[in-house]
């Protein structure tokens, strides 16, 4: 099923992401995970692109895996940072074949080893290339995007980044999935900012649970999250006991994602980290709500 059939519904929805494994070795134990969660029957499940496609090869395994047994909608993860056209048109061959219809375009992580003094000859500079590459193959994909409620990392400012994000959903992307976020006045601000710069295209606010202390530096580094003082509060009294962090940092997404329920943000897609556990417990939380 096409995403934006689903995004556009008044229906509450909860999604989830999981990645590919880093090993060849952890194949099998990262398919049972992902297998797990789809077992939940979430809305549907992202998959994700290994940074600078080392992993790129079973991003499609599990997204097909998770389709095929389980009947979930999957959203593969597509990055271009590092590829060439060839290369992303193979990946946009290889998508069709294993009968996804949904795709996240993503420019991705720039490689610590990347040589930064040709960019010229570099096929693809941002996420919008890939877009309008995805658009031109012809391939009949639902393109997802990525945004930033606090404010892209390398953007000036926030208004510049809205301007490049109306630029992407002209370019092609037809619904955007927010970086993780810890206060949701963020996104309540953003949302507005973004209406008034007419982008109307369903928006999926992602909630990352912060289970363990060690967690906090790397989302911190990752998306230049503002952790509130609540959240900070909340990480100094349970930090130091991983049982009691974890129960904590799942009781805390939930009362996010809750807030957002009720504040008509409908669709919800949880970093649920290859962590059938803490999927189940998130879900289990919000059963009645959601219905299930």
């Amino acid at each position: 099923m096409k995403l934006i059939n689903l995004l556009k519904q008044d229906t509450l929805s909860l999604s989830f992401e999981v990645f590919p494994p880093k090993v060849d070795s952890s194949f099998e134990s990262v398919k049972a995970a992902t297998e797990e969660i789809a077992r939940l029957k979430p809305a549907f499940m992202s998959v994700t692109y290994g940074a600078g496609g080392g992993t790129s090869k079973y991003t499609l395994d599990i997204a097909k895996n998770i389709k095929d047994l389980y009947g979930v909608s999957t959203l593969a993860h597509l990055t271009c940072v590092s590829s060439t056209r060839k290369t992303v048109h193979e990946k946009i061959k290889e998508i069709k074949e294993a009968g996804i219809e949904n795709v996240m375009a993503l420019r991705g992580d720039i490689p610590e080893d990347m040589d930064l003094s040709h960019q010229e000859t570099w096929h693809y500079h941002h996420a919008i290339d890939l877009i309008r590459e995805l658009k031109e193959s012809g391939a009949d994909f639902c393109i997802g995007g990525a945004c930033y409620p606090e404010i892209h990392p390398e953007s000036a400012n926030q208004k510049e980044d809205i301007k490049h994000l109306k630029e992407k959903v002209d370019a092609g992307c037809q619904f955007l999935t927010t970086q993780m976020f810890f206060d949701n006045n963020l996104l309540y601000n953003f949302l507005y900012k973004i209406r008034e710069a007419g982008i109307t295209v369903p928006v999926v606010a992602g909630i990352m649970p912060i289970t363990n202390a060690n967690q906090v530096d790397r989302a911190i580094k990752l998306s230049g999250s503002h952790m509130p003082q609540r959240f900070k509060s909340l990480v100094d009294k349970f930090g130091s006991d991983p049982a009691a962090m974890k129960q904590a940092g799942i009781a805390y997404a939930t009362d996010q994602i809750i807030d957002l329920f009720a504040n008509n943000v409908t669709n919800v897609h949880v970093y649920s980290m290859n962590k059938p556990d803490v999927a189940e417990k998130i879900q289990s939380n919000l059963s009645d709500i959601l219905g299930k």
